[in-house]
């Protein structure tokens, strides 16, 4: 395999790992892009189709984990359509603030969504902080898929 391709290959994969967990980097989709190039670069000789549509399929759950937990944690809190859009929107918009509005994004969004909704104060908390729990159990899932990609490619690629 080309040291150039390899070196961007893992590259990807590591910046793909940091990226689960930091701000505006594309996660699991920077994973597979690595892995991807990885295969490529070398022919599809250790890792096939299979297993990088499954890679594949991984990594867009991740991405679409990103835009729906919070989402789903207010509608599970029993939180009102207002504030389950607002959740939506907020995770939109933190996208551009950073760590801070990543977390702070779904929470407010669902809270003013509530307040909007049905003017109560304890409602509209509670929807805000399932909001924040929502972007939590988002974070341990992509840090999970990620782990099962990392996994699964290792075992394609050096098991076979």
């Amino acid at each position: 395999m080309d040291p150039l391709l390899a070196f961007l290959a893992i590259a990807a994969i590591v910046i793909g790992v940091l990226g689960v967990v930091l701000p505006l980097l594309p996660g699991t989709p920077l994973i597979f892009v690595g892995m991807w190039l990885a295969t490529w670069a070398d022919g599809y000789a250790r890792v096939g189709g299979g297993t990088l549509l499954g890679l594949g399929l991984l990594a867009l759950l991740g991405w679409l984990v990103d835009y729906v937990a919070a989402v789903i944690a207010v509608k599970r809190a029993g939180a009102s359509q207002s504030a389950m859009g607002g959740a939506g929107i907020g995770s939109v918009a933190g996208l551009f603030g950073g760590l801070p509005g990543l977390i702070l994004g779904p929470m407010l969004g669902a809270l003013l969504g509530e307040w909007v909704s049905r003017r109560d104060p304890a409602r509209a908390a509670r929807a805000g902080v399932a909001a924040g729990l929502g972007f939590v159990l988002a974070l341990v899932l992509k840090l999970i898929l990620a782990a099962a990609m990392v996994g699964w490619f290792g075992l394609a690629w050096f098991v076979g």
